[in-house]
C-alpha cells in the first residue's frame, strides 16, 4: 500500500507479528463462521422452495426480501448491545454488563412483536408494492404472515449474540446457529415435501428453528444473569440502536437508487450489478467479521480505560482489513474472465460486467479500511458520528447516481458513485479516528 490514513501508523500493516494478532482472530474467525450462516442458511432454503416451482420460489424471493430488509433494518441490537456490554466488562462491571443484556432481550422482544403486527396486518400491500401478482402474490402473503411470527424469536437472537459478544464469547452464538440451520433444514424438508405443506411448511420449518434459537440464547442468559424490564436502562440501548438504524437507512435508500437507476438503464445492466454486489456482499463477510472483532476489543479496552490499546489494536485490525482487501482484489483481477461466466453465460450482462469490473476490484482495499472503522467507532459507541457520516455519504452518492442515468454513464457511473460512497465514508471514519473525540473512557460511553 502506498496510501496511509489518518491516524493510522505504518506498523499496522501486518508484515510482522502483533501480540493483537491472537485475540483479532480468535473474535474474527468464529464471527465469520456466524455470518456466513445466515446466507447459506437462505441458500438452502432457496434450494428446498426452489424444487416445488418457479411460482413458490417466486414468492419466497419476495417475501424473503421483505424479512430480510426488516431484520437487516433492526440489527443495530446486536451491534448496540455488543458495544455496549465490551464497555461495561472492560470497566470490570459485569453485574451491569449481564444486566444489560437482560434488558437488550427485553427490547428485542418488543421490537420483534411490533413486526409481527406489522408485517402480517400489511402483508397484502406490501407485497403488491414488490410486484406480486395472482399465484405469486398469494404465496408471499400466506409466507410472510407465518414468517412474521418467528420476528421476536429472531430479535431475542440478535441480541443474544450481541451480548455474548461483548463478553467476548463468539463460539457460543455459532454453535447456537449452527444447530438451528441444522433443525431448520430438517424441518423444512420434512414440512415441505414429507407433509406436503409446500411454501408454508418452508416458513413453519423457519419459525420453529427460530424459536429453538431464540430459547437457547434466553437459557445462556439466564444462566449469566437475570433482570425484569427496566426502561431506564433500556433507553441508552434505544439511542444508540437509532443512531445505527439512521446509519442502515441511508446506506440502504442508496442501494436502492443504484438499483432502481440500474433498472432503467436495462436489463443487462442490472443483471450485472445483481452478479457484483452479490460478490461484493459475501466478500464483505470476511471484513465484517474483522469489524465484529473491532466492536469487542475496542469497547473492552475503552472500558477499562486503555486508549492506547484501543488505538494499537485498531491500527492492526485497519491493517489485516486493509490486507484481505487487497486479496480480494488480486483474486478479482486474476479471475476476471472466469467469475462472470459462473453466474452468467449472457454476453450482454458479460460485457456490462467488464466494464466495471476494474472499479469492482479496486474498491476491495477500499472496503476493508471503511468496514474496520466502521466496527471501531461502533465499539466506541460514537454511533451518532457514523449516522451523520453515513446520510453525507449518501448524499454524495444519490445524486451522482441520478447524474450517471440522466447523462447516460450507464452502469460504470452508478458503480462510480458507489465508489463515491465508500470513499466519503473513508474520508469522514479516518477523520474521526485521527483524532480523539471517539476514545472515550470509562463504563459508559
Amino acid at each position: 500500500m502506498n496510501f496511509r490514513l489518518p491516524g493510522i501508523s505504518q506498523r499496522s500493516v501486518p508484515s510482522a507479528r502483533s501480540p493483537f494478532d491472537r485475540e483479532i482472530f480468535r473474535l474474527a474467525v468464529p464471527a465469520l463462521g456466524a455470518l456466513a450462516a445466515e446466507p447459506l442458511y437462505i441458500l438452502v432454503d432457496t434450494a428446498i422452495v426452489g424444487h416445488l416451482g418457479t411460482p413458490q420460489l417466486a414468492s419466497l424471493a419476495i417475501a424473503g426480501a421483505v424479512m430480510t430488509s426488516a431484520f437487516t433494518l433492526f440489527n443495530f441490537i446486536t451491534y448496540g448491545t455488543t458495544a455496549q456490554v465490551a464497555r461495561l466488562h472492560g470497566a470490570g462491571d459485569e453485574p451491569a454488563a449481564t444486566g444489560l443484556g437482560s434488558q437488550s432481550l427485553w427490547l428485542a422482544m418488543a421490537i420483534g412483536l411490533v413486526l409481527v403486527v406489522l408485517i402480517a396486518g400489511l402483508a397484502v400491500p406490501i407485497v403488491s408494492v414488490m410486484g406480486g401478482e395472482d399465484r405469486v402474490a398469494d404465496g408471499a402473503v400466506t409466507y410472510l404472515r407465518i414468517a412474521a411470527l418467528g420476528a421476536p424469536m429472531f430479535m431475542i437472537a440478535a441480541a443474544g449474540q450481541g451480548f455474548l459478544r461483548g463478553v467476548g464469547d463468539l463460539r457460543t452464538p455459532l454453535k447456537i446457529l449452527i444447530a438451528a440451520h441444522l433443525v431448520n433444514v430438517v424441518l423444512e424438508v420434512l414440512f415441505v415435501y414429507g407433509f406436503g405443506w409446500g411454501l408454508a411448511g418452508s416458513a413453519w420449518g423457519t419459525v420453529i428453528a427460530q424459536t429453538g434459537m431464540a430459547g437457547a440464547f434466553v437459557v445462556v442468559q439466564r444462566r449469566k444473569g437475570w433482570e425484569p424490564p427496566d426502561f431506564a436502562r433500556i433507553r441508552p440501548l434505544i439511542r444508540i440502536g437509532g443512531e445505527i438504524a439512521v446509519r442502515t437507512t441511508a446506506l440502504l435508500v442508496a442501494f436502492l437508487v443504484a438499483s432502481a437507476a440500474l433498472a432503467r438503464i436495462g436489463d443487462a445492466s442490472l443483471g450485472a450489478h445483481q452478479i457484483a454486489f452479490q460478490l461484493f456482499v459475501f466478500l464483505a463477510l470476511v471484513l465484517d467479521a474483522v469489524a465484529i472483532a473491532g466492536q469487542v476489543m475496542v469497547g473492552r479496552m475503552l472500558g477499562s480505560g486503555d486508549i492506547g490499546g484501543a488505538r494499537a489494536a485498531s491500527q492492526r485490525m485497519i491493517g489485516w482489513s486493509i490486507a484481505f482487501g487487497a486479496l480480494f482484489a488480486v483474486v478479482l483481477f486474476a479471475l476476471g474472465d472466469v467469475l462472470p461466466r459462473i453466474f452468467t453465460s449472457d454476453p450482454a450482462v458479460i460485457e456490462r460486467l467488464d466494464e466495471i469490473w476494474w472499479l469492482f476490484a479496486l474498491m476491495m482495499p477500499l472496503n476493508g479500511a471503511v468496514f474496520a472503522l466502521d466496527g471501531i467507532l461502533i465499539g466506541a459507541g460514537d454511533t451518532r458520528f457514523l449516522a451523520i457520516g453515513m446520510i453525507l455519504s449518501s448524499a454524495v452518492c444519490i445524486p451522482l447516481t441520478v447524474v450517471a442515468l440522466e447523462l447516460g454513464w450507464g452502469i460504470l457511473g452508478v458503480w462510480a458513485a458507489i465508489s463515491a460512497l465508500l470513499g466519503m465514508r473513508l474520508v469522514t471514519c479516518a477523520a474521526r479516528f485521527a483524532g480523539e473525540r471517539w476514545a472515550l473512557t470509562g463504563a459508559r460511553a
